[in-house]
Protein backbone atom coordinates (compact mmCIF):
# COMPACT_ATOMS: atom_id res chain seq x y z
CA UNK A 1 0.00 0.00 0.00
CA UNK A 2 1.52 3.48 -0.78
CA UNK A 3 -0.77 6.80 0.76
CA UNK A 4 1.02 9.79 -0.89
CA UNK A 5 0.13 12.46 1.74
CA UNK A 6 -0.30 10.77 4.83
CA UNK A 7 1.56 11.06 7.47
CA UNK A 8 4.56 8.11 8.23
CA UNK A 9 6.34 7.50 11.50
CA UNK A 10 9.76 6.07 11.87
CA UNK A 11 11.31 3.93 13.88
CA UNK A 12 15.33 2.56 13.87
CA UNK A 13 15.75 -0.61 15.29
CA UNK A 14 18.82 -3.30 15.73
CA UNK A 15 16.60 -6.27 14.77
CA UNK A 16 14.47 -5.14 11.58
CA UNK A 17 13.06 -8.73 10.59
CA UNK A 18 12.04 -8.93 14.46
CA UNK A 19 10.18 -6.06 15.43
CA UNK A 20 8.80 -6.25 11.79
CA UNK A 21 7.36 -8.98 12.73
CA UNK A 22 6.55 -7.61 16.19
CA UNK A 23 4.29 -5.29 14.60
CA UNK A 24 2.73 -7.38 11.54
CA UNK A 25 1.36 -9.92 14.47
CA UNK A 26 0.80 -7.86 17.47
CA UNK A 27 -1.45 -5.03 15.52
CA UNK A 28 -2.02 -7.04 12.47
CA UNK A 29 -0.56 -4.55 10.21
CA UNK A 30 0.71 -5.48 6.69
CA UNK A 31 4.19 -6.04 6.10
CA UNK A 32 6.47 -4.96 3.10
CA UNK A 33 9.91 -5.46 3.21
CA UNK A 34 12.85 -4.26 0.88
CA UNK A 35 17.12 -4.14 1.92
CA UNK A 36 16.93 -2.34 5.27
CA UNK A 37 13.52 -1.79 5.82
CA UNK A 38 10.36 -2.37 6.04
CA UNK A 39 7.02 -0.23 5.49
CA UNK A 40 4.35 -2.03 8.06
CA UNK A 41 0.79 -0.34 7.85
CA UNK A 42 -2.53 -0.38 7.85
CA UNK A 43 -5.00 1.83 5.93
CA UNK A 44 -4.62 4.45 8.21
CA UNK A 45 -1.00 4.27 9.57
CA UNK A 46 2.35 3.39 7.43
CA UNK A 47 5.13 2.65 10.02
CA UNK A 48 8.68 2.83 8.57
CA UNK A 49 10.78 0.30 10.07
CA UNK A 50 14.44 0.89 9.33
CA UNK A 51 17.72 -0.92 10.32
CA UNK A 52 20.50 1.06 12.01
CA UNK A 53 24.05 0.47 10.67
CA UNK A 54 26.36 -1.87 12.02
CA UNK A 55 28.45 0.96 13.61
CA UNK A 56 25.72 2.20 15.35
CA UNK A 57 23.93 -1.42 15.83
CA UNK A 58 27.08 -2.48 17.72
CA UNK A 59 26.80 0.13 20.53
CA UNK A 60 23.17 -0.20 21.39
CA UNK A 61 22.53 -3.05 23.79
CA UNK A 62 19.25 -4.88 23.55
CA UNK A 63 18.69 -6.95 26.63
CA UNK A 64 16.55 -10.01 27.07
CA UNK A 65 13.50 -8.62 28.02
CA UNK A 66 14.60 -5.57 26.76
CA UNK A 67 14.19 -1.94 29.18
CA UNK A 68 11.48 -0.08 28.48
CA UNK A 69 13.29 3.09 26.92
CA UNK A 70 10.77 5.34 28.54
CA UNK A 71 13.05 8.48 27.86
CA UNK A 72 12.12 8.73 24.48
CA UNK A 73 9.35 11.64 23.79
CA UNK A 74 7.67 9.46 20.78
CA UNK A 75 4.95 6.48 21.34
CA UNK A 76 3.76 4.91 18.95
CA UNK A 77 -0.08 4.28 19.17
CA UNK A 78 -2.27 1.27 17.60
CA UNK A 79 -6.18 0.80 17.67
CA UNK A 80 -6.60 -2.79 17.88
CA UNK A 81 -10.14 -5.00 18.21
CA UNK A 82 -8.45 -6.68 22.21
CA UNK A 83 -6.05 -5.52 23.95
CA UNK A 84 -6.22 -9.15 25.45
CA UNK A 85 -5.41 -10.72 22.32
CA UNK A 86 -2.72 -7.68 22.01
CA UNK A 87 -0.69 -8.77 25.21
CA UNK A 88 -0.83 -12.59 24.48
CA UNK A 89 0.88 -11.82 20.92
CA UNK A 90 2.87 -9.13 22.09
CA UNK A 91 4.68 -12.07 24.83
CA UNK A 92 4.90 -14.45 22.32
CA UNK A 93 6.76 -11.97 19.66
CA UNK A 94 9.36 -10.72 21.96
CA UNK A 95 7.49 -7.57 23.82
CA UNK A 96 5.30 -6.98 26.31
CA UNK A 97 1.94 -4.92 27.55
CA UNK A 98 1.29 -3.88 31.37
CA UNK A 99 -0.71 -5.98 33.37
CA UNK A 100 -4.65 -5.54 33.22
CA UNK A 101 -4.57 -3.19 36.24
CA UNK A 102 -2.73 -1.14 34.69
CA UNK A 103 -5.19 -0.16 31.43
CA UNK A 104 -7.33 2.68 31.80
CA UNK A 105 -9.86 5.02 29.58
CA UNK A 106 -9.31 7.73 27.50
CA UNK A 107 -11.12 9.18 24.82
CA UNK A 108 -14.04 5.81 24.71
CA UNK A 109 -10.38 3.74 24.74
CA UNK A 110 -9.69 1.45 26.71
CA UNK A 111 -6.03 1.79 26.74
CA UNK A 112 -2.22 0.06 27.52
CA UNK A 113 1.43 0.78 27.07
CA UNK A 114 4.28 -0.96 27.22
CA UNK A 115 7.09 -1.43 24.94
CA UNK A 116 7.77 -3.99 21.33
CA UNK A 117 11.08 -6.28 21.59
CA UNK A 118 13.72 -3.66 21.44
CA UNK A 119 11.82 -1.71 24.37
CA UNK A 120 10.82 1.13 22.02
CA UNK A 121 7.16 2.34 24.06
CA UNK A 122 3.91 1.48 22.39
CA UNK A 123 0.23 1.99 22.81
CA UNK A 124 -2.58 -0.36 21.90
CA UNK A 125 -5.97 1.04 21.88
CA UNK A 126 -9.23 -0.99 21.97
CA UNK A 127 -12.99 0.50 21.79
CA UNK A 128 -15.03 0.44 24.30
CA UNK A 129 -17.78 -1.56 24.20
CA UNK A 130 -21.65 -0.04 24.84
CA UNK A 131 -23.16 -2.40 27.55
Amino acid sequence: MTHAGKADAVLYVKDLARVAAFYARVPGLEVQTADGQAVVESSQFPLVVLQVSNAIASTVEITRPPVRRVESPIKLVFFVASIAAVRERAAALGGALNPVEREWLFQDHKVCDDHDPEGNVVQFREVRRSP
